[in-house]
């Protein structure tokens, strides 16, 4: 019994591990749209 249990918990964090890598690497997240920091354009970023 405790060995069916020990194998649904790793299978699952293998999964939210992949899930998580898939997201952060693979996924193409959208970019928001650049803002200067004041209203003058002075340059800065």
């Amino acid at each position: 019994m405790n060995v069916i249990i020990q194998n649904i918990l790793a299978f699952s964090t293998l999964i939210l591990a992949l899930g998580f890598l898939v997201r952060k690497f693979i996924w193409t997240p959208k970019k928001a749209s650049s803002k200067s920091c004041g209203s003058d354009a002075c340059g800065c970023s």
